[in-house]
């Protein structure tokens, strides 16, 4: 006995389960299932690619250059390797003035990283307190904020070393930590992200059943946060891993200096010693993997808050 199936097609034209559905929402596809034109896929993939190498050569020559002598930097080809010796090369960086690029790194590790940890925290408290409790003069503070983040770190540099002067901190660590701990950005964005995110339903519920304000801010609000929390750390992060006016302004102490300012400390002395050409180079090299290793490590939350609100419930 044979059975016939037949398909049910609704009135109204739409697709059955798991027939055109599924088709049109293939990646690549319109909402009516048809590809883009073939010209429009062209000149994306053209434009994606040209911005991929904008970003990547000069990678590429970094990683092809600390391969290299000092001599070999300015008379080979930039583009391609020459008897590489990447390890002995970066083994001298290391060790070079009894390893004071290792000193260098450390500091900058913990500028940025004890910077960008307290500057998410202090941001994700003061965002939240924004958004999620009504006071007079709220939208007045919240408006000294976007005036924070409208104002150059250039134009606070001197400011600030005067300030740290009279208070004793000029040349310490605290004198670029401390700074490093604020970020008006920050607190924007943790401000918009709580008010879309963070339902006071929710707060409410939690409230009823007996919690206080401190643990539903650590327990619920910063859970729900983590994506806005993960970008404003590597925002942070990455700026304060590249700062170089404020450390130049507060530092003479070349023990206290961070990679950038030390590389720059190097690199003006090449004149006379050459082969800091080369140990800057392989310097700004090795400078940039924790960067590199931080974004594929975190990208993964960032992706997620990127896509959260996308989709109405």
């Amino acid at each position: 006995m044979s059975t016939e199936v037949t398909q049910q097609i609704p009135a109204d034209g739409a697709p059955a389960p798991g027939t055109g559905a599924s088709e049109s929402r293939r990646p690549g596809r319109r909402r009516d299932g048809r590809q883009p034109p073939l010209r429009h896929r062209v000149i994306t993939v053209s434009l994606l690619t040209v911005a991929a190498l904008y970003f990547l050569v000069p990678v590429y020559w970094l990683a092809v250059s600390a391969t290299k002598s000092s001599s070999d930097l300015f008379g080979t080809f930039g583009f391609w390797f020459h008897d590489p010796h990447p390890i002995d090369y970066l083994h001298r960086v290391l060790t070079y003035d009894d390893g004071i690029y290792v000193r260098w790194f450390g500091n900058s590790l913990l500028y940025a990283g004890a910077g960008a940890l307290a500057a998410t925290l202090l941001s994700a408290a003061a965002g939240y307190a924004l958004a999620k409790f009504p006071f007079p003069g709220r939208e007045g503070v919240f408006n000294i904020v976007l005036a924070g983040v409208l104002i150059p770190g250039t134009a606070l540099a001197l400011p600030l070393y005067l300030l740290f002067s009279e208070m004793g901190f000029a040349n310490t660590y605290a004198s670029v930590l401390l700074p490093s701990m604020v970020s008006p950005f920050g607190v924007y964005l943790c401000r918009i992200y709580a008010t879309a995110a963070v339902p006071d339903s929710l707060l409410e519920a939690a409230r009823i059943d007996g919690a206080g304000e401190a643990r539903i801010f650590t327990v619920l609000g910063l859970r729900l946060m983590t994506p806005a929390l993960v970008t404003v750390f590597l925002f942070q992060f990455v700026h304060i891993w590249n700062n170089f006016l404020l450390p130049l302004v507060m530092l003479s102490d070349s023990d206290l200096y961070p990679i950038q300012l030390g590389l720059t400390s190097w690199q003006g002395y090449a004149d006379r010693q050459p082969e800091l050409y080369q140990y800057t180079v392989g310097g700004a090299f090795l400078s940039v993997l924790p960067l590199m290793v931080l974004m594929g490590v975190l990208q993964r939350y960032w992706r997620t808050g990127l896509t959260e609100g996308s989709v109405k419930a």
